[in-house]
Formats: structure tokens, C-alpha cells, sequence
């Protein structure tokens, strides 16, 4: 067991006295405005959007030159690598599933770059590797996106994303031999896979930008096609979308019957119309819902019954269920099967029951209904915490589910759906103890006096004194809910002695639709002021003080630490944006940028709008003379969702504008994208430097 304490010597160390004097890459600034509405706005960073280009490319090379060697400089970063590879290297397994005659699972023996998945027959055999993501790329840096099997299990096609770009490609395998048929296909993007027996398979893409804005050229129209495994790509043809029915996003399933292509189409991130074809019946494909008013995902059928899952009228969703007769109809015949209530819903189903997990201030609760909305078991979990999956064939009896927390390890469970029983399937074996920690729920008072629930998580006989080194963490946005989960890296935090806080804050998904819409657009400076009031709740009970915390959060949140730092530069003693939205005035006109304009709006919309953006927006609100947090900032230069560009131009106006010896450093990966797929060495460096940084800006100038 890792055990560590903090050595504090207040803010005095040679080190730290140096940083006064940094000296960063000089960064161009030139005479470039964008008008909004009769307003000018400088804009003298805005080279660096071009991410491509060689300017661009030396100057990510002499910041990380810079941030680097402040890293690699802090005395115990490398103890911490250690820790966090020590702690790392444990055995994880995914929950099994079943296709044709086998059963498949991935697994990582700790510190593989990549998941491997592994199979045996369904009936009893020796385990093989089937399909093993480290051999995509000599540095891991490849990785396995959305893998789909076709409904015998005979075919696979799987997804594999290079450098973490969101663009894919598309391999087709005959599970029997493992051989591949046909050719890979290529600029795939935001797309599920959806087979049609073993003819071939739907899939998504965009027009893929134009030579030299491939990571941030803007794509406006999805197409939804279908490839025929017989068939090259080019002769794929559109089925959806496009020109024709313009939308922004477009994905297409087909159900475990075989019976209805169901395609869900929106141009933003909260809304979707719902359009089916019942191959049954009809060649056609029809529009069932219109509009962008509300959301409607297909959750199962049975016979002539499509169960659908949606917010109408239901800002905490319901399930109701359409017979296929109606379909087409303009007035919609949707019967209630199980109904809103006061906790969000989320419907699964298995051996044709449904499975409702509810969120319950943050904490998932699960019951079992049958078709007809009956209900059948409460299914026991072994604690507040979050549980996941649920999900089974309409033959499957035995399925399985994951449970955690912030200090209980991903643990799967097998669930007899018939008793509604569960027991542990497998557990992980790590060196970490959750009796020596606590993780308890308190809620505090926003500035409205709205109240926001915060998880606290430490070791067992923490003191209030102040002085405890403390993450705060938040998101905010996308009705997105942050749950209970445990993480390896945040563990070692813990090991160390430090706090780790996570908000659920106004714009998330915690408490529904209403909760989501109280931190959008007009209203995202509530999430703001949540985030802020947690910090304020955490120095006035004695947990950290602005000293000791440090202000996390990627995505959207890397714009809400980017915002509350410009907000209230004095709240916390170093500041973590990671891949962050960080230009509100232009988001909109990178890759799918526009697409966020529910949560967001646009600084095109309309003046009150624009105001509203530009009196947030982080890019623009960095002040001269002031003070800002110690910052590192975090992004990748292959990053097509949020664009890198975000980040360098942030990190340019604090580190022109930063009025005392805080550094302010932006630490560019150079192999690696938004997130998603990157490999152990690169999270486990990353990391390391993140805790490193925070702490040694808190004056902590050893770890024992």
C-alpha cells in the first residue's frame, strides 16, 4: 500500500522563486479583428488556429520545450509516476457478452496500452485472443472504437480511431477465420455500425474536410450509407441525410428482430427526430417524430410494439411504447409502460424485461419491469454508487452489470433476470483498501440558492485544517451526469493524502431535463457560480483553503475552469483546463462545433447573445495586472472535436497578461486526441505531471 504524506514548507523553495522569472516562447501577436454585431474584437492569436501549418507547429514545439522542463524538474514527479504505474498495474476484465457461438470479453493485463478482446465458445473451451488494439500502431496510439457484431455472430466490423482523431476507419472480419473481407473503409466519423443480416451494414460519416483542415475543418452535414460487404466503398450509396435532410448528427440501428431500421437524426446535442422503416412492411423510410423539440431513442420491440424512451412532456424521461400500425401517423398513439418520476431514467432491456436505472442524487437504482410496465424485482446493488449495463439478448437469462464509486473498484456482477439475484462474477484484484477511505455526499447553496450535491472523497481522519491538498472537479454541460466512478489516478491522490471533489453542477443531466436547461445559454453562468460556491463551501468548512486547491475539468469543463478562473482568479491556487472549449465566439466554426449551440448558443445568434458569450468567454476575458492561478493547460494537437487551437490561445493571453509569478504552461501531446483511446503511458505521464504541478504550486516541496 502506497503511503504518503505532504512535507509543506509554505511558498517558499528555489524552484518556485525561479518561475517568477520564466521566460516563455514569444508568441506573434498581429493586428486581427472580428467583427459581431458593429463590434470589433481582437483576435491576435488567431494564427494558431491553423494547426497545420509550420509557425504553428514550431511554436507547440517551443511551449512544451518550456513546460517540460518545469515539469521534469519538480523532485518527486517521477515518485508519482511510480506510484500511479505501481497502483495501474492491475488485471481489468469487461463484462462478457455473446454473439453466435462465442463469448467475448477484453481484458488488459494492467499496463497494456490497449484492451485486448478475447474470446471462447459459449459452451466451453480454451480462451484466444480475437482481436488485440496494440497491434494497430507501434506506440499505442491507435485504438479500438465501436466494435459490432452481426446478428449469427458469423461477421464483425470494428472501428479504429489513429492518434485519437474522431475520423475512423472500418474493418470487416469473418469471425470464424479472422480474416478480413472486403477493403477497409475509410473517414468514418461520429457513426455507429448497424447490421442488416449478413448483407453488409449502415454507417455515418461527413464530407471530409478540405486538405489542411482535416482536424479542424467544420462539418455541417451527416450521411447515413449503407456498405454492401461485397462492394467497395465508392459505391456505397446515401440512404439519409445529406443535402436532402440536412442534419448535423445521424446514426441508424436496426433491432435484435431484424425487423425496423430505426435512424435518429438532430443538429444539436439535445434533441432528435426519430425516423423508422418496418422492412416488414414498407421500402420507405418514415418520419415518426419531427423536430428538435424533445429526445426519442428506441429501446426495444416486441412484435408489433416499438418501446420508446423520451423527455415529451417528461423533462425526467418515461418509457411509452408505439404500435408499428401508427408509424407515419400525425397524431402519435404513445402508450405509458413506465412512467416519469422524480429521479432521471435510463431504460435497458434483457430475456425481453426492462431494467429502469434511475439516478437518485447521483447514485443509480435499479428495477426490473416486464413489457407491459409491471414490475418484478428491485435489484439489491451493494451500495451507493453507480451501476452500468444491464443489457442482454431477448434469449439471454444471465447478464451482467458493473458497480463503483469513488473508492470501490469496478466490480462486474452476474444478474439472473428470472430471480432478479446478482452475484459478483469478478472482482479486481488492487492494492487499495476502500475501508481507509470515506466518500460522503454534502449539498451546498449556490448564489441563487439552488442546491448542488458535491461527493467528498479522503482518507479515513482527515483534519480540518485547511491546509489538505484538494482537487475540485466539475463538468456542467451536455446533461451529461457525473456518477460515482473509481479511477486509479484519482486513488493515488487519495494514497497521498489529498481530496478529490467532484460537483454536480447545473447543465448536467443529475436531476433531468430542467436541471440541464438551467445551464444552458443564457443561464451557463449558473454553472459557474455552482462551481464556484463549491470551492467557497470547501475553504469555509475547513477542508482546503485557495492555498491548497487546485480547479479541474476537461471538455466543457476545461471551459468552466477556464471561465472561473477569469471570474475569480483568487479562488484557487492552480487551475487544470484540459482539452477545453476556450473561444466562445468562435466554437462554432470548428469541426462539430455548431452542434453545441443548445448548450452554448452563438455569438452569431443574435446581440444578447453575443454579449452574453463575450462576457465569459475565457479567450476574452484574461485581464492585464491580474493574477491568475498557477495554470497548466492540457491538449492534444490531434484533437478534431474540441481543436487545440481553444487552448493555445488561452495560453497565449495568460501568459502575455499574468501579473505574478504563477507559471502559467500549456503541455501539447503531440500523439494523442481528445481523449478517447489514449494509451497507458500517455494518461499515466499526463497524470503525473498534473499532480506534480498542482502540488508543488502549493508549496509542497517533498512527498514522503
Amino acid at each position: 500500500m502506497i503511503n504518503a504524506k505532504f512535507i509543506t514548507i509554505g511558498l517558499v523553495s528555489t524552484f518556485l522563486i525561479k518561475a517568477q522569472n520564466m521566460k516563455y516562447p514569444e508568441t506573434e501577436k498581429q493586428n486581427i479583428t472580428d467583427e459581431y454585431f458593429g463590434e470589433k474584437i481582437p483576435s491576435p492569436y488567431k494564427w494558431l488556429e491553423d494547426d497545420q501549418s509550420p509557425k504553428t507547429q514550431k511554436w507547440v514545439k517551443e511551449q512544451n520545450t518550456v513546460t517540460f522542463e518545469y515539469l521534469n524538474k519538480i523532485p518527486y514527479k517521477s515518485q508519482l509516476r511510480d506510484q500511479l504505474t505501481k497502483l495501474w498495474n492491475y488485471e481489468r476484465v469487461s463484462a462478457p457478452f455473446e454473439s453466435g457461438d462465442y463469448t467475448y470479453y477484453f481484458r488488459n493485463n494492467g499496463l497494456q496500452s490497449q484492451s485486448v478482446l478475447y474470446r471462447k465458445l459459449t459452451k466451453g473451451g480454451p480462451e484466444e485472443i480475437f482481436l488485440d488494439p496494440n497491434k494497430f500502431s507501434e506506440d499505442g496510439t491507435s485504438s479500438l472504437g465501436e466494435i459490432s457484431f452481426s446478428k449469427d455472430g458469423s461477421l464483425v466490423a470494428y472501428q479504429v480511431s489513429e492518434g485519437g482523431s474522431d475520423w475512423r476507419k472500418v474493418v470487416v472480419w469473418d469471425t470464424r477465420t479472422k480474416k478480413q473481407i472486403g477493403e477497409t473503409l475509410n473517414d468514418v466519423k461520429f457513426s455507429n455500425i448497424a447490421w442488416k443480416a449478413n448483407e453488409g451494414f449502415y454507417y455515418s460519416s461527413y464530407d471530409k474536410p478540405k486538405e489542411g483542415s482535416s482536424l479542424s475543418g467544420k462539418t455541417e452535414h451527416h450521411k447515413l450509407y449503407f456498405h454492401d460487404i461485397r462492394e467497395s466503398q465508392f459505391q456505397d450509396k446515401i440512404i439519409f441525410g445529406g443535402d436532402e435532410i440536412p442534419r448535423r448528427y445521424i446514426n441508424a440501428t436496426i433491432t435484435e428482430d431484424q425487423r425496423y431500421l430505426v435512424i435518429t437524426a438532430a443538429n444539436s446535442t439535445s434533441g432528435n427526430e426519430l425516423y423508422i422503416q418496418d422492412f416488414k412492411n414498407s421500402n420507405k423510410i418514415i418520419p415518426v417524430i419531427t423536430g428538435f423539440s424533445n429526445t426519442y431513442n428506441v429501446v426495444t420491440t416486441e412484435g408489433d410494439w416499438i418501446y420508446i424512451q423520451t423527455n415529451q412532456d417528461a423533462p425526467n424521461q418515461k418509457l411509452v411504447k408505439l404500435h408499428s400500425s401508427h408509424i407515419g401517423n400525425k397524431i402519435l398513439d404513445l402508450k405509458i409502460v413506465i412512467p416519469e418520476i422524480n429521479s432521471v431514467l435510463q431504460v435497458t432491456t434483457a430475456n425481453k424485461t426492462l431494467f429502469a436505472k434511475y439516478i437518485v442524487d447521483v447514485y443509480t437504482e435499479v428495477k426490473q419491469y416486464d413489457l407491459s410496465g409491471k414490475i418484478l424485482h428491485t435489484i439489491q446493488l451493494p451500495g451507493l454508487g453507480q451501476a452500468t449495463g444491464f443489457s442482454g439478448k431477448n434469449n439471454q437469462k444471465e447478464i451482467y452489470y458493473s458497480f463503483t464509486s469513488y473508492i470501490y473498484p469496478s466490480t462486474i456482477f452476474k444478474l439472473n433476470t428470472e430471480t432478479g439475484k446478482s452475484e459478483i462474477y469478478r472482482k479486481p484484484i488492487i492494492n487499495f483498501n476502500p475501508k481507509d477511505f470515506e466518500s460522503k455526499q454534502v449539498f451546498y447553496a449556490s448564489k441563487d440558492g439552488t442546491k448542488i450535491p458535491m461527493t467528498l472523497t479522503y482518507k479515513k481522519g482527515l483534519k480540518l485544517d485547511g491546509k489538505n491538498p484538494t482537487i475540485l472537479y466539475g463538468y456542467g454541460g451536455f446533461e451529461i451526469s457525473l456518477l460515482p466512478t473509481f479511477s486509479v489516478s484519482n486513488a493515488v491522490w487519495l494514497l497521498n493524502g489529498g481530496i478529490y471533489a467532484v460537483a454536480n453542477l447545473r447543465g448536467g443531466g443529475e436531476y433531468g431535463r430542467k436541471w440541464h436547461d438551467a445551464g444552458t445559454q443564457l443561464n451557463k453562468k449558473n454553472v459557474f457560480e455552482d462551481f464556484i460556491a463549491a470551492g467557497e463551501y470547501l475553504i469555509s468548512n475547513n477542508y482546503t483553503s485557495s492555498g491548497y486547491m487546485a480547479l479541474s475539468g476537461g471538455s466543457n469543463g476545461g471551459l468552466l475552469v477556464g471561465a472561473v478562473m477569469t471570474i475569480r482568479p483568487d479562488l484557487a491556487k492552480v487551475a487544470l483546463p484540459a482539452v477545453g472549449v476556450l473561444d466562445m465566439l468562435r466554437y462554432h466554426t470548428f469541426t462539430a462545433g455548431a452542434g453545441w449551440a443548445y448548450d452554448y448558443g452563438t455569438a452569431d445568434d443574435n446581440k444578447e447573445m453575443f454579449e452574453y458569450l463575450k462576457s465569459y468567454s475565457p479567450v476574452h476575458n484574461v485581464k492585464k495586472g491580474t493574477c491568475y492561478p498557477a495554470t497548466l493547460i492540457t491538449t492534444g494537437d490531434h484533437d478534431d472535436r474540441v481543436v487545440p487551437s481553444h487552448s493555445y490561445k488561452f495560453a497565449a493571453e495568460l501568459q502575455a497578461k499574468q501579473d505574478c509569478s504563477n507559471p502559467v504552461l500549456i503541455r501539447i501531446e503531440t500523439r494523442a486526441g481528445h481523449g478517447a483511446g489514449k494509451p497507458t503511458d500517455l494518461i499515466l505521464e499526463e497524470t503525473a505531471d498534473k499532480f506534480s504541478f498542482a502540488l508543488y504550486n502549493f508549496g509542497i516541496r517533498e512527498l514522503k
